[in-house]
């Protein structure tokens, strides 16, 4: 049998939960789901109910999203008893997770939008807590995600809204199993769903080694009351991976049986923040623990951090802005507290706090260190272990330090381990990439000079590596190969880069190069740069960035060079640059307050997040601790080595989407032995396959290879017309889809040129556009609510999405065609008209432009007018589309605008209420959910024609 059916992998899970001691229970249906719960609700927490009881609770629980319900789930229900009397009843043990009511059903069906079953649901106490979703062997996993968000929209929601209440979903089609946390469905990412692991980091990915060890009753209830994060900033539930669940453990049983010190070592990029907040926040709650203090190393930390720890628990933590705030927090009530290493060697060196801080100096304080290896390595690491009696550090880092690449001071060669005694758990970088929550990365060393017509190696150790490196020349051809090859590296700046360079002397004459080619049209890439300017930022080969960004300016005072000749020039240069920015941004930065250049700081990193920087040139400022999924391209001319190499490399291989492949690392100078072996530090000494891309030959060949399987299903582009079902047209999704990643990996090295594929490019244009047409068909056959085997199909349209074809790019190919030749015109506008087919996002526009080219295109006299005369055609198109809707749904109009202004502030979709409050005429509370649905996406298809992709970002 080569295929298990659903129902056979279904039956044989309820069979192993029930040895695992769920109760099975018949659950048809709401009806029967309502009636299950109170019982189980009077046995959690032996009472009565009666009815009017239960009604309460259910009016009390029945409120709000996913998100509040997740929060009413972990409070007590209150309701008043048949005598008048307050009562509340608990949804959940919290303390004691073992003790609750677990039970499973099958197939239960819920009727909202349409009619849906659900496999397998893991009630506790009667709420539906874990939704298991199955397929048969040989499907994809994605197909069971995409089908728990279409339940989402559909039904989920229906009635009581209990199914609202699912804090955990499971995936498995028995092979491959995968969990991840219940959250809108706008929210929800296939690269959020996670593979469960033992504490060694060896996957279980078989259903029913999964099924014992990760939905044990006691397990999978520690799991939703302890390791369920409820992110206030973005109102969604996050769940720990698993490597950060051992380490959350093993600090928290070391804690509790003694006061040994401990390191956790989890590689760059795997969510360290969220595994020391967990930390942190269980450890607040043990008895003998009188306070928790979290440590970082430099000022942006201390805001970045205290902010991420306040969106997963708002108003938990108060970031300290001083010293004697921290003295006041350390002698007061906080529990939990953020601060820097320097505030706290400061509160007890300096003579006016320690009177206060005396009382503290046996007090069992647990301290958690973030990227332990940065300062603690010196006297203040000992001064803070003397002073505080009774304290327990853990230490979390990346790249530890180990004897081969640790730096000299004045204790000696000071180690992770001599500071921080055992590691309690390890997840390198070779785990994170193969479970894919980090990228590989993609390296390219270009050679920068020649000598004597030869091209050398780029190691110049045998000649003045300052004057050849610093070459005006060679710095020229550098910024070149930036500005020519930048769009191609970050997909049309869909992504953002870092530009590390070895000084500042050198960065400001790089950015003088950007800055005056930018001056002269040759690019129009937005440029920034920050860096110390009280000391010269010396590379010191990189090593490990072991200062302070901020230990050169002093943030509480005006700053001021503090000679004569030190750093006056370049503290004039970053003022001068600060202007551009300033005129770029319209803002009002300067380094002649600390405070506004901290600021301005912070106003960078922002804006490097949200792709509003395209190069940021840096030293060593954002090569650590700096986490940007947008970013995916590092350029390097400076010299990296060990744990420096690895954090700065680690900036660009943040998991974000499928159009984001890899992080590109283009080096210039010649790392290539300093990062082999970082990578065997850091991981193991065979490592370095799993980290580094394979070359571009590789992925030609693995191309042509994918093409020779396309070209089995479909040997034409008109035979995807003739696939005979679903199951064939599935076969070509798939198939193309693969050509499709693939060659957005080939797209970003330098030396791609579709003539070196076996496939035309007109070719995979003409394919593109069927795979565009299935999805079409599909889209509208889901609106339709058809059973339709696409409808589980993730087409992954990311990949196709092409962000220099918008209406400006084609307002440019217009002004062509209107000055090109009789027998050129008619070429050009089929070439236009198909470029928008093949554009998901242009294909909603075809038809308007392609009205604009006949009939107003022709009596437009002068091309230079074109832009105007189409902003006029469009804005009276929009004007008559808003007049059509407003009609065709007996709206108001100016609600409507008002709703669409709305929509494009916030990107939320628009409330039923909203939607609702527009209409002229109201319909009954039976037609609410269907009108408001329907006018919902007359909106959102307004919206994405008239509006999305017409100017560029």
């Amino acid at each position: 049998m080569t295929t298990q059916p659903e129902q056979i992998l279904e039956n044989n899970l309820i069979a192993q939960l029930q040895k695992l001691a769920y109760k099975k229970v018949i659950i048809k249906d709401e009806k029967d789901l309502l009636a299950n719960l109170k019982s189980q609700l009077e046995i959690h927490n032996k009472a009565e109910l009666s009815e009017n009881d239960f009604k309460q609770i259910l009016n009390y629980i029945n409120k709000g999203n996913i998100f509040e319900r997740a929060k009413i789930l972990r409070d007590r229900v209150p309701y008043a008893n048949d005598k008048g009397e307050p009562k509340t009843v608990e949804l959940i043990n919290q303390i004691h997770w073992c003790q609750n009511q677990f039970q499973v059903t099958q197939q239960v069906t819920m009727e909202g939008k349409y009619k849906n079953r659900y496999d397998v649901t893991i009630l506790i106490n009667g709420l539906p807590l874990v939704q298991i979703e199955l397929k048969r062997r040989g499907l994809e996993l994605k197909e069971a995600f995409n089908q728990t968000n279409r339940y989402e929209r559909h039904s989920y929601w229906a009635g009581h809204g209990l199914f609202q209440f699912i804090q955990v979903f499971v995936i498995s089609n028995g092979v491959n199993t995968k969990y991840y946390a219940n959250s809108p469905v706008k929210a929800r990412s296939f690269k959020q769903t996670f593979y469960w692991s033992d504490v060694d980091n060896k996957l279980i990915t078989q259903l029913s080694d999964f099924t014992d060890e990760f939905l044990e009753p006691c397990h999978i209830s520690k799991m939703i009351t302890k390791y369920i994060v409820i992110h206030e900033s973005d109102k969604i539930l996050m769940v720990l991976r698993p490597y950060q669940f051992y380490a959350v453990e093993a600090i928290v049983d070391r804690t509790k049986n003694c006061t040994k010190n401990g390191y956790i070592w989890h590689t760059t990029g795997s969510g360290k923040t969220l595994t020391s907040f967990k930390a942190a926040q269980i450890l607040t709650n043990l008895p003998k623990v009188h306070k928790v203090v979290f440590v970082v190393d430099r000022r942006d930390l201390d805001y970045q951090t205290t902010k991420e720890f306040n969106a997963f628990s708002k108003g938990s933590i108060d970031g300290t802005n001083n010293t004697n705030t921290l003295v006041k927090q350390m002698v007061g009530d906080n529990k939990l507290i953020v601060t820097t290493i320097q505030k706290l060697n400061t509160a007890i060196s300096k003579q006016r706090y320690l009177s206060r801080m005396e009382t503290m100096k046996e007090k069992r304080i647990v301290y958690i260190f973030d990227e332990c290896h940065r300062s603690q390595f010196g006297k203040t690491h000992e001064d803070i272990k003397n002073f505080f009696t009774n304290c327990q550090m853990f230490g979390f880092t990346g790249t530890p330090i180990f004897e081969k690449n640790a730096g000299k001071n004045e204790f000696g060669k000071r180690t992770t381990s001599m500071l921080f005694d055992k590691i309690l758990h390890k997840y390198v970088i070779t785990d994170a990439i193969r479970d894919e929550n980090v990228l590989k990365f993609s390296i390219e060393y270009i050679s920068t000079f020649k000598k004597k017509d030869h091209i050398l190696d780029i190691d110049v150790e045998a000649i003045d590596e300052a004057e050849v490196m610093n070459a005006p020349e060679r710095l020229n051809n550098v910024t070149d190969y930036i500005i020519t090859n930048h769009n191609r590296k970050t997909h049309s700046r869909e992504f953002t880069s870092i530009f590390a360079v070895s000084s500042v002397d050198t960065l400001i004459e790089y950015y003088k190069l950007f800055h005056q080619k930018k001056e002269d049209g040759q690019h129009n890439l937005r440029l920034a740069t920050i860096f110390s300017y009280n000391a010269n930022e010396v590379d010191k080969d990189a090593i490990g960035f072991t200062t302070s960004e901020f230990d050169d300016v002093d943030l509480n005072v005006v700053a001021e060079p503090r000679s004569k000749y030190e750093s006056e020039h370049s503290r004039d240069q970053l003022e001068t640059f600060l202007g551009h920015y300033n005129k770029q941004f319209s803002t009002n930065y300067t380094t002649k307050d600390s405070q506004s250049f901290y600021n301005y700081y912070n106003d960078v990193a922002k804006r490097v997040k949200h792709k509003q920087i395209d190069v940021l040139l840096v030293v060593n400022m954002f090569l650590t601790g700096f986490d940007s999924k947008t970013l995916n391209t590092l350029y390097v001319d400076k010299n990296l080595r060990y744990h420096g190499l690895i954090q700065a490399y680690s900036r660009t291989n943040r998991i974000l989407n499928e159009l984001k492949s890899q992080g590109n690392i283009v080096c210039f100078r010649n790392l290539k032995g300093a990062t082999d072996e970082a990578i065997s530090l850091f991981s193991n000494i065979n490592a370095k396959d799993e980290i580094i891309m394979q070359p571009y030959e590789e992925y030609v060949a693995k191309f042509n290879q994918a093409f020779i399987s396309l070209l089995q299903i479909t040997p034409t582009v008109n035979s995807v017309n003739d696939l005979q079902d679903e199951e064939k047209e599935l076969e070509f999704i798939k198939a193309f889809r693969e050509l499709m990643r693939l060659k957005n990996v080939l797209a970003t090295f330098t030396e791609f040129d579709f003539s070196d594929l076996s496939m035309e490019e007109q070719n995979f244009e003409d394919y593109k556009s069927k795979y565009l047409d299935l999805y079409d068909k599909a889209k509208s056959a889901n609106q339709k609510e058809k059973v339709s085997i696409l409808n589980d199909v993730d087409f992954e349209l990311e990949l196709i999405h092409r962000d220099e074809i918008n209406v400006a790019y084609i307002l440019k190919l217009l002004t062509n065609l209107k000055d090109a030749t009789e027998e050129e015109q008619e070429k050009q506008k089929n070439a236009i008209l198909e470029m928008m087919t093949g554009d998901a996002q242009m294909r909603s526009k075809r038809e308007l432009i392609e009205r604009f080219i006949q009939e107003n295109l022709p009596v437009i006299e002068d091309s230079d007018n074109i832009p105007e005369e189409f902003e006029n055609y469009w804005s009276k198109e929009r004007i008559l589309a808003l007049e059509k809707l407003s009609q065709e749904e007996n709206l108001d109009s100016e609600k409507l605008q008002a709703v669409i202004g709305n929509y494009l502030f916030t990107e939320k979709k628009p409330l039923r209420d909203e939607i609702i409050g527009m209409l002229n005429k109201r319909p009954s509370l039976k037609e609410r959910k269907t009108v408001a649905e329907r006018v919902t996406e007359k909106i959102l298809g307004f919206v994405e024609t008239f509006i999305n992709g017409i100017t560029r970002p």
